[in-house]
């Protein structure tokens, strides 16, 4: 356990030379904090690396928006089906107990609260907790809304996984989302290569960091660190 310079505690992991995890690594992460029994959906892209992680008696129900529930790992090999697939498309196998459903009630299930954890990806999340995923607003880029939205406001908690800097070294934890927002105030925690990060109305709260102090995510992310957190 380590402590800010105000003296607030957390965790510092050693990792390799440049103390980055990576995406699959940092999947392993996710999925040792997602609670057992929880029902949970993994978004489009990088989430969707948790499903291999989860351990088989964690009892977490996995739903996918095109209408699955009990999803299981990626399918690879002799498991490969075609008709089979999460949201994004990837083959993925089914565990026992699997359901099939309209692609409406996926959506009710969404919207309804029946979830207790979404994972998405995210351009952008202010220290408040809103969420900006679905356009940067530029006018080649291509906006994809998908369910985030209803993910975002029908999840209880609601979990992001990114990177913490852009290709060019801009923070994507920022004190104010500068791109169109998918939600307000609905991220509970970010989970970056380089820490993870409770977010919400009080501000940030560092949970573990990987080879980076916390002073120097204050430098880097242009804020100040207090008693409680940044």
């Amino acid at each position: 356990m380590t402590t800010t310079s105000s003296g607030q505690a957390y965790t510092e992991a050693p990792r390799s030379a440049d103390h980055r995890l990576t995406m699959d690594e940092l999947a392993a992460v996710i999925a040792r904090d997602i609670p057992a029994g929880a029902f949970v959906n993994l978004g489009i892209g990088q989430p969707t690396k948790i499903a291999d992680h989860l351990p088989a008696d964690s009892g977490v129900v996995l739903h996918t928006e095109n209408g699955m529930l009990n999803m299981g790992p990626r399918a690879e090999g002799d498991a490969l089906d075609p008709d089979l697939t999460n949201a994004g498309k990837v083959p993925v196998t089914e565990l026992p107990g699997a359901a099939y459903f309209h692609h409406a009630d996926s959506f009710a299930m969404m919207r309804g609260g029946h979830l207790d954890v979404c994972v998405l990806g995210a351009y952008q999340v202010a220290f408040d907790g809103d969420l900006a995923n679905w356009t940067t607003g530029r006018p080649d880029g291509i906006p994809a809304v998908g369910g985030a939205m209803d993910l975002a406001i029908g999840a209880k908690d609601v979990y992001v996984m990114m990177t913490l800097f852009t290709r060019s070294g801009e923070p994507k934890l920022v004190p104010r989302c500068t791109y169109p927002l998918t939600g307000v105030g609905c991220v509970s925690r970010v989970y970056t290569d380089y820490g993870v990060f409770d977010v919400g109305p009080d501000g940030v709260r560092i949970r573990e960091t990987y080879g980076v102090s916390a002073d120097e995510f204050a430098e880097r992310l242009g804020i100040t660190l207090t008693y409680n957190g940044f």
